[in-house]
C-alpha cells in the first residue's frame, strides 16, 4: 500500500484534468487611478523647524544625492522625478497598512528613495514620528502634497549643493 502525501488529493480536485488548455489569468484592475502629475508650484510650504529637526539627526543628515542620482536627476528633471516621488508615495506609503512597512523604501537607486530616508518619510513609523501622522490611517491628498514637498525640498537643497566628494584614501605603506 503506498501512502499519499495529505496536499496531493486537494490538488487534483481543484484541477480535474491535466492536459487541458490553461485559462488565461484573469487581469486584475489597478487598485485605483495613478496620481497625475503633481503641480510643483502649488505644494505646501515645509516648516523651516522640520529641516532644524532633521539636521540635528546624524542618521538622517548623512543621506546625500549619489553620483547615479544626480545624473538621473539631471537627465529625467525635477517634474519627472516628482512624477516619481508621487506614484511611490500613493502605492507605497499612502495606505493605513502598506505592505512590507519598514522595509519598502530601497537605500538607493533613485533621487525620491535617497530623499525619503533623508526626510523620515520613508515608512509610516518614520512618517509618525518626523511628521506627526498617525499610522494606521490612509494618508489623504492634503498629506501625500505635504510629503511630496518636503521630498521636493530635500532633493532641490541636495542638489544644489557641490558633489561631495569622498575623503582620500591613505596609502597602506
Amino acid at each position: 500500500m503506498t501512502r499519499r502525501r495529505a496536499g496531493r488529493d486537494r490538488t487534483q480536485a481543484q484541477q480535474s484534468d491535466l492536459f487541458a488548455p490553461a485559462m488565461p489569468p484573469v487581469p486584475v484592475a489597478p487598485e485605483g487611478p495613478r496620481p497625475a502629475t503633481p503641480d510643483l508650484n502649488s505644494l505646501p510650504a515645509v516648516p523651516r523647524e522640520l529641516w532644524e529637526r532633521l539636521a540635528y539627526s546624524r542618521f538622517r543628515a548623512r543621506f546625500h544625492l549619489g553620483a547615479r542620482e544626480r545624473e538621473d536627476l539631471a537627465t529625467r528633471g525635477l517634474p519627472e522625478v516628482m512624477t516619481h516621488a508621487a506614484d511611490f508615495i500613493a502605492t507605497r506609503l499612502a495606505p493605513a497598512q502598506p505592505d512590507k512597512d519598514g522595509r519598502q523604501t530601497p537605500w538607493r537607486g533613485h533621487p525620491v528613495f535617497i530623499a525619503q530616508h533623508a526626510t523620515g518619510t520613508c515608512c509610516r513609523g518614520c512618517v509618525a514620528k518626523w511628521h506627526a501622522m498617525p499610522a494606521g490611517q490612509p494618508l489623504d491628498a492634503a498629506q501625500q502634497a505635504y510629503i511630496l514637498s518636503v521630498i521636493q525640498e530635500w532633493i532641490r537643497r541636495d542638489a544644489a549643493t557641490a558633489t561631495p566628494q569622498s575623503a582620500p584614501r591613505p596609502d597602506p605603506r
